[in-house]
């Protein structure tokens, strides 16, 4: 069961235990061989969307040549086409959460990968997302989650943006928390959340007061450090 309190850190820390969610659902665990290779998928593979090469992602992301390859080899067996739409990432993690919906954190967390906003993920926008997430310093991770959570890119968390992601947390988990939430619990992480964030009561959380909060909270720190070298 997940307790209700100390949600809004949930809110920094979920998608890091979903993104490893996603690693074991594409196989990505899996021992590349010494004799193994995915070049040759690199070039022969008849997808829709072909990926860069891997020396040029390997010198853009935190992973190795082997990591790479093993990371290409599970995405093109879950997207074939090369890209992931959102409708098929929504899938993906409704496998996670059967009694619960997660398809609005999904839509989020699409967004925060679709880079382009062309309404796809390719392998690319993938791996880059990963290198941050799983590789980056604390900065560039709570840099990437500010984002997932700025819905509209203007700079900084409202109450609105907070409350339809605490919402979506709720609808995901809300089925396992204890006890069971009140209707009335999204709007008081809400409240939670920006007594801590909200440094200067202004009513909005700025990219700085995010960091800097974060990197004074303890359990935050700790939990982040437990996705260090997970592949």
């Amino acid at each position: 069961m997940l307790s209700l309190d100390g949600l809004e850190i949930i809110a920094v820390l979920v998608v890091m235990g979903l993104i490893v969610k996603v690693l074991e659902q594409f196989g990505l665990f899996e021992v590349v061989g010494e004799e193994d290779s995915v070049e040759d998928d690199f070039e022969l593979s008849t997808v829709c969307h072909r990926p860069e090469g891997l020396d040029k992602l390997q010198e853009q992301t935190k992973f190795t040549k082997k990591e790479l390859q093993v990371l290409y080899r599970g995405f093109k067996n879950e997207c074939p086409s090369g890209v992931v739409n959102e409708e098929t990432f929504k899938t993906i993690y409704s496998k996670f959460f059967p009694q619960g919906d997660s398809g609005a954190y999904a839509h989020f967390l699409f967004e925060a990968f679709d880079t382009n906003k062309n309404g796809s993920v390719s392998f690319e926008d993938f791996v880059f997302g990963l290198s941050i997430i799983l590789r980056g310093t604390i900065n560039d991770r709570l840099n990437w989650a500010f984002n997932l959570y700025d819905l509209n890119k203007d700079g900084c968390i409202t109450k609105e943006e907070m409350m339809d992601i605490m919402k979506s947390i709720y609808d995901m988990m809300g089925k396992y928390t204890y006890p069971c939430m009140q209707d009335e619990a999204p709007r008081e992480h809400v409240e939670s959340f920006f007594q801590k964030m909200d440094r200067n009561n202004d009513g909005v959380v700025t990219i700085d007061e995010f960091i800097e909060t974060c990197q004074k909270d303890e359990n935050i720190m700790q939990s982040m450090q437990l996705f260090d070298n997970v592949i």
